[in-house]
């Protein structure tokens, strides 16, 4: 083949590459891939729950950090598995982004992440169908990156990610709804026991105790009021997340 012959048909692919992903459609996908960040909030509440344990234990009775102790051996090997629902679901977004034409994602990472799976944590309500739908979309992701930049490899990957997509965002509401439990009982805890103890100081002989013992009373409220806004935002960030994910899937058009 002629060198000019070679250099028009790369030019025509170029071409057709770039005209695929300046269409209003492939705008919009980039756009939800860069909302992959609001997943940060699930996150960043994910690890504040693996970490419960060593916020209360200065409050608790020897009975009850006993007790602690064992579920916090459970709470960190399943925090490994509720942290990779942020990493999945990411990566299937910025793996759409990709295919739209936004070149800033590297995924190789991301997929060697998420490429272990993730197991059923029944009392935590993360079930069988959430299992099947992270490895359902982990194997979406790794096919996806491997596709040409083209909107045919975008609709496909959306067709296909429509009901995982559903299931982890369902539970990963599921799980926010049991963090939230969760910083509830810490409250009430460390909140409790402060209440309880500080009337019994003396003024005049505790003086620096109760000084500090209210300091950190006041601190602790107002972190737990904090926490309880980062629990709406999170909230409306999967709400926001699973509306234009919906959007996009509406928008495809009919199987031959």
């Amino acid at each position: 083949m002629k060198p000019s012959r070679l250099l028009l048909i790369l030019g025509l692919l170029a071409a057709l590459t770039g005209c695929a992903s300046s269409t209003p459609r492939m705008a919009e996908v980039r756009a939800f891939a860069a909302e992959s960040p609001k997943l940060g909030a699930y996150h960043e509440l994910t690890e504040r729950y693996r970490n419960t344990y060593q916020r209360q234990q200065p409050f608790l009775s020897p009975e009850a950090d006993a007790r602690e102790q064992q579920l916090n051996v459970h709470r960190q090997q399943a925090c490994d598995d509720f942290v990779k629902l942020r990493y999945g679901l990411q990566a299937y977004m910025q793996t759409l982004g990709k295919l739209a034409g936004d070149h800033q994602y590297d995924l190789e990472d991301q997929v060697k992440s998420i490429s272990t799976g993730i197991k059923a944590w029944p009392d935590a309500g993360l079930d069988d169908r959430h299992v099947n739908a992270f490895a359902g979309l982990t194997r979406l992701v790794a096919r996806g990156i491997t596709r040409p930049l083209q909107e045919h490899a975008v609709n496909e990957v959306l067709r296909e990610g429509q009901q995982p997509v559903q299931d982890l965002l369902d539970a990963m509401r599921t799980l926010l709804r049991l963090y939230d439990k969760t910083s509830d009982n810490e409250e009430r805890i460390v909140i409790g026991m402060l209440e309880t103890e500080i009337p019994f100081l003396d003024p005049r002989r505790d003086k620096l105790l109760l000084a500090l013992a209210k300091s950190q009373q006041q601190a602790r409220q107002a972190e737990f009021r904090l926490i309880g806004l980062r629990f709406t935002l999170a909230r409306k960030n999967l709400d926001a997340i699973e509306q234009q994910h919906r959007a996009l899937v509406a928008q495809l058009p009919a199987q031959p």
